[in-house]
């Protein structure tokens, strides 16, 4: 009997324990809440802007302060000005970059990060606004983010996957930048390079000071990002997703653009022969 009451003692000892610690632990996240700054490029997207935002916004994660940065490249089907009206109805949490004219994909991105960390965002995501990227796996990517410096929405780490309308050419340059010419020629220890949809610490995106280092303006401009990351020794994880078709708009990733990101990844290691930088301790590491 005495040990019965003991172990009853010892374990609402333990109980009270952990209590105390959940307690302290969402007390400290109403307290001191993490900025997430969600960087949107747009160009054209009138018809997907006010989904993908509500989508955003409505989102509840617990110890994040979310904000949405949209980026748009003068838009002449009037995404602009519904970012805007977006804005007027958010002011505390939506944020219009305009730029004067279609910069590339990896400008918008650039200067969103660089708007992101001068508004003191501890972490900056990135994603597409035509919804091909889910946002509700804005959660996920959150959580792994606490024990990672970058997080991938992976298309083909495992419980990944693509839609099955995907375009047989889209599939097939994605599949050969990934599994082909990312390994053969730069080693990046991820499976989806190119995949648009992450998650950045502040600490890493100062640590590679993009708007310095990374030369590519295409889509090549996710592989760079990943590469220097890696050079740097950055934690990286990934988050299995399932890549959307995008229902509303038209899509930018035409031949020429794939072609051209397929050249811009060729010449990433020649860009950076020199830049390579002392490996961290932790490697990099995969989330499935």
């Amino acid at each position: 009997m005495w040990h019965k009451r003991a172990d009853a003692r010892r374990g609402g000892a333990v109980g009270d324990i952990r209590g105390r610690r959940a307690a302290a632990t969402r007390a400290a996240a109403k307290r001191d809440p993490m900025k997430l700054v969600v960087v949107l490029p747009t160009y054209n997207e009138i018809g997907n802007l006010a989904r993908v935002a509500g989508e955003v916004l409505g989102l509840e994660l617990p110890g994040i302060d979310l904000r949405l940065l949209i980026v748009d490249d003068a838009s002449a089907d009037g995404t602009g000005a519904a970012a805007d009206a977006l804005a007027r109805s958010h002011p505390e949490r939506v944020e219009v970059l305009h730029r004067p004219a279609k910069r590339g994909l990896g400008s918008a991105y650039l200067e969103g990060f660089a708007r992101a960390l001068d508004g003191g965002a501890d972490l900056v995501a990135q994603m597409d606004a035509d919804l091909s990227h889910e946002p509700r796996v804005l959660g996920a990517m959150t959580a792994a983010a606490r024990d990672a410096d970058l997080v991938i929405g992976s298309r083909y780490t495992p419980g990944g996957s693509t839609d099955a309308v995907w375009g047989w050419h889209r599939k097939l340059l994605s599949r050969l930048a990934n599994r082909t010419v990312v390994p053969a020629l730069l080693a990046l220890p991820v499976s989806d390079a190119t995949s648009g949809f992450r998650v950045w610490r502040r600490e890493t995106l100062a640590r590679i000071a993009p708007a310095a280092n990374v030369r590519s303006c295409g889509y090549g401009f996710q592989v760079e990002m990943a590469f220097l990351a890696h050079r740097h020794g950055s934690r990286i994880r990934e988050v299995p997703i399932h890549f959307r078709q995008r229902e509303r708009g038209h899509s930018k990733m035409t031949w020429s653009v794939a072609l051209g990101a397929i050249g811009e990844i060729f010449s990433i290691r020649r860009q950076h022969r020199a830049s390579a930088a002392p490996r961290a301790a932790g490697g990099d590491e995969r989330s499935t």
